[in-house]
């Protein structure tokens, strides 16, 4: 349900992506682009919108003690900023990789996991555009314009300043054009630029946004694109990162809806950022998909079920309240019913798992109908083990199949049997207590205990 956006640049391209944050209002032990919007980390989000233009590097700053971040986004190179001064001094952090790159360099924001390639792009190609500008800025018209930094623009349309609200006039602070952060440079000018920004100001900081101030002083043409606000929306707390997995979870069924898939209440249906449905696919009420799972054509997947790394085939029934877990792959026209959990399973063509039943570490063949209750005794505390079961058998209710064991096709498992040896195909195997029939027994059993309750005392 993505789709990549990509764009012929005219020159080569670079990114730094600006990871450094601590986020202390998230009150967290993980760093704050760590956090997972529709099952994929921030920074995760920010570096596939980047990598969508193919550029010939990917610099992403972290601050000191951020190696899971570092682990996050490798193969790609991360540098430490070790003052954690301000904004335009995380970009001189990533001096040392990018100075001397002769083309474009973009800087984006570890915690704006909603920005687009296609966004992206537009800013490369307002960067290319005539003019030749030093500088473009991302802006945005933000319902309540706040605190923003306001774009001011000249009588061309280009961008003259970036004035922080506590120092705009009035005229200013009516200006709704906002600063969203993000930023386009051209690389031979990018650290002529850093190195001539200060820090004279309340919180002692080099601010990227300077830049602006110092390009058109030196006679560089600066210019803005202009993205929607909700897709640069920044992350420092959770609520904020509830409010963006709302928006992404917006995008997902969206996009899930044009491509071909009904969904029956998209509010209540969660997506992954990966997850890929085929077309004439039927979503009920309540499903969550997490990360890693693939739906073919005509699927119907009915109310509360939960999936996971998991495939499903075409023509497929799934729930409702069904768990498919990691490794369950789930073949054409099958049918997987309620409180049923697959995990780590191949189901074949035409099976039917129709309720109350855990099938791991197994395969059923094709037309194998597997009885309410079933379970496939996988663990023995200290290794799993596989159960085989042939295609067209038949596995009685309330069945237990203590791996490893193979039942072989078109076989016959009586109901309620605990199965510890293979059973040959076509075989009926039956394993339960012998039935014993005492006649008149409930009835004499029913009087005499009535009888002693009547006289228990009160």
């Amino acid at each position: 349900m993505t789709s990549t956006h990509h764009t012929q640049t005219r020159r080569p391209l670079a990114c730094i992506i600006l990871a450094a944050g601590k986020g202390t209002r998230m009150k967290s032990d993980l760093p704050k682009v760590l956090h997972k919007v529709a099952g994929r980390s921030m920074v995760g989000h920010v570096v596939a919108a980047a990598s969508a233009l193919e550029p010939e590097r990917i610099t992403v700053v972290v601050g000191p003690g951020m190696e899971d971040v570092a682990a996050e986004v490798a193969p790609h190179a991360t540098v430490v900023q070790e003052r954690q001064l301000g904004t335009a001094d995380a970009v001189m952090a990533a001096r040392p990789l990018v100075e001397g790159f002769e083309g474009d360099v973009l800087v984006v924001y570890g915690d704006t996991p909603l920005v687009t390639p296609a966004t992206l792009s537009r800013m490369i190609e307002a960067r290319n555009a005539s003019g030749d500008p030093a500088v473009v800025v991302l802006g945005m018209r933000p319902d309540d314009p706040g605190a923003y930094g306001r774009l001011i623009q000249g009588a061309d349309g280009g961008l003259d300043a970036i004035v922080e609200y506590l120092d705009a006039t009035e005229p200013q602070r009516a200006v709704t054009l906002c600063n969203a952060g993000l930023m386009a440079f051209d690389g031979r000018r990018l650290f002529a630029l850093l190195d001539a920004i200060g820090n004279d100001n309340a919180k002692g900081e080099f601010y990227l946004t300077d830049a602006v101030a110092v390009a058109r002083a030196a006679g560089h043409a600066c210019r803005v694109v202009e993205a929607s606000a909700e897709e640069v929306v920044g992350v420092n707390s959770r609520a904020e990162l509830a409010a963006v997995e709302r928006l992404m979870q917006g995008r997902l069924r969206s996009a899930a809806m044009a491509g071909g898939a009904t969904l029956a209440d998209p509010e209540t249906v969660y997506f992954s950022h990966d997850t890929r449905l085929g077309r004439d696919v039927t979503v009920g009420q309540n499903v969550v998909f997490g990360p890693g799972v693939e739906i073919g054509d005509r699927v119907e997947i009915r109310p509360f079920c939960h999936l996971e790394e998991v495939r499903v085939a075409d023509g497929a029934l799934i729930g409702p309240y069904a768990r498919l877990r990691p490794g369950a792959d789930i073949g054409p026209d099958v049918h997987i019913g309620n409180f049923v959990e697959v995990k780590n399973a191949r189901i074949d063509k035409g099976a039917k798992v129709n309720h109350l039943t855990y099938i791991g570490d197994a395969s059923v063949g094709a037309k194998a109908n597997i009885g309410a209750g079933t379970i496939t005794c996988n663990y023995d505390g200290f290794f799993k083990s596989r159960t085989e079961i042939g295609a067209g058998a038949f596995i009685g209710s309330n069945s237990a199949l203590v791996a490893p064991v193979t039942i072989g096709a078109g076989a016959i498992v009586g109901a309620g049997s605990v199965i510890t040896r293979d059973v040959p195909a076509d075989a009926l195997t039956v394993e339960r207590s012998k039935q014993s029939v005492h006649e008149g027994w409930a009835a004499g059993f029913r009087t005499r205990r009535a009888a002693e309750k009547a006289a228990k005392p009160k």
